[in-house]
């Protein structure tokens, strides 16, 4: 299926064409998602939505067809579905009738006529295909996660901590913004009192962070434009307190992009000292520079190279002005993202064990080409979002039997449904001073 996503277009015909796309190729939808500006929340909402859905609507789908449809009628039945049984707010008849105008010019009439049978249908029995799913024996079904997930989350935390934690998955992630440059959290609840905006101090860090209501943009908050806070949940922050880097000292975010805890890094130092923000791939590095940009940390320097590769690292380290060790090494490393399914609702169809044991090689590898950049007596910090004991615990343990010069000093899990946070992961490894 072929639509102009930078052009105006009906919005279900739109994320029926972003859906097929990702049904035919697994492709980030987030690349789809990107250049389009109209009606960006709606079509947002439905792609996000049959995504994080997707084998759970499957499931009902295929329980009223006898054949699997083509990825473009499969793409407007799930729109469809989702949008009957999970987005209240819209009209049931704006989701039939304009879904089924989709499937007709896409798909042709015959396949329009089979789209509006099973939307009525959906219509009409509503409360018994949601009772159906809830009595799903299958977990993975029931709550539209993977069964490799399902099996090894259930063997480390429970059938309870699961379900929780799918749960947490399945809810749309709020808005979240963390104070910065001083003043109190208080004068600015009242701010936004007098602004007519509502938001809610956030339990895990009520310090700084706030919650918004649902619908709230960020553009209308007071202070919006002076910089006055940062849309970022509060286990972001995990790794750089613990890391804790001074004024003065030499520090690197070794895997940068797109620059959220290298802020909070540049704020930790009072913009003092040499701070080198590293990363691979040139989009990343545009989406990094620019956020440095935005930020106005233009002191905060930019180099290009291969983390796990010790060669690529010393190489984009020989500009002028560039340290040839540091004191502090933020190590935010690729994962499977299990601990941030709720925002990257892709990813968990994305996760194999073949995936998980790649990645843990490669963790590894850039372990061990960092962390000879550190300083005798230097800090680093390696951190994930991944729930995963094998990227997180697993990676340590195993790295630090060989390399008997460092020393593991502090370890932080956030949990989502204990913590109403992203999940995350935080260790830090110091190398010792008489090595």
């Amino acid at each position: 299926m072929k639509t102009n996503t930078t052009k105006k277009e009906p919005p279900r015909l739109v994320a029926a064409a972003i859906l097929a796309d990702w049904l035919k190729t697994g492709d980030f939808p987030d690349r789809m998602l990107a250049p389009i500006r109209e009606d960006r929340a709606l079509i947002v909402e439905m792609v996000y939505g049959v995504v994080r859905w997707h084998r759970a609507l499957d499931w009902i789908m295929m329980s009223m067809l006898r054949t699997q449809p083509t990825p473009d009628l499969n793409a407007f039945l799930l729109l469809g579905l989702y949008q009957l049984l999970h987005m209240e707010h819209v009209a049931e008849y704006a989701a039939i009738n304009e879904t089924v105008e989709g499937v007709k010019k896409v798909c042709g009439n015959s396949s329009g006529s089979l789209v509006n049978a099973i939307l009525r249908r959906t219509q009409r029995e509503k409360d018994q295909i949601l009772r159906r799913l809830a009595a799903q024996p299958v977990v993975g079904v029931r709550y539209s996660h993977p069964d490799a997930l399902i099996a090894r989350w259930t063997k480390q935390w429970g059938k309870n901590l699961t379900k929780a934690l799918c749960e947490w998955d399945n809810s749309r992630a709020k808005l979240v913004i963390r104070l910065v440059g001083g003043g109190s959290m208080e004068a600015y609840l009242e701010a936004l009192k007098a602004a007519g905006q509502e938001a809610e101090v956030h339990p895990y860090r009520p310090q700084d962070c706030l919650t918004l209501a649902p619908g709230a943009r960020v553009e209308d908050l007071p202070g919006f434009a002076e910089g006055r806070f940062v849309v970022q949940d509060p286990a972001t922050l995990t790794a750089p307190e613990l890391l804790a880097p001074e004024p003065g000292q030499d520090v690197l975010d070794a895997c940068a992009a797109p620059g959220g805890k290298l802020l909070v890094l540049a704020e930790q130092m009072a913009d003092r000292g040499r701070l080198v923000a590293m990363d691979l791939h040139e989009d990343r590095l545009i989406r990094l520079r620019a956020n440095i940009r935005r930020a106005k940390r233009d002191h905060i320097q930019v180099v290009r190279a291969d983390a796990a590769n010790a060669g690529s690292i010393r190489a984009a380290l020989q500009q002028p002005g560039l340290p040839q060790a540091f004191d502090r090494i933020l190590l935010d490393v690729p994962c499977t993202n299990t601990g941030v399914l709720r925002r990257r609702v892709d990813a968990r169809w994305r996760f194999t064990e073949e995936r998980l044991s790649g990645m843990v090689r490669i963790q590894g590898e850039i372990l061990s080409a960092v962390s000879g950049l550190l300083k005798p007596g230097g800090s680093l910090v390696y951190s994930t979002c991944s729930l995963e004991w094998e990227e997180n615990e697993g990676v340590i343990e195993s790295w630090l039997k060989t390399h008997d010069e460092f020393e593991r000093t502090e370890s932080r899990f956030l949990f989502p449904p204990e913590t109403g946070t992203d999940g995350a992961f935080a260790s830090r490894i110091s190398r010792k001073a008489s090595v």
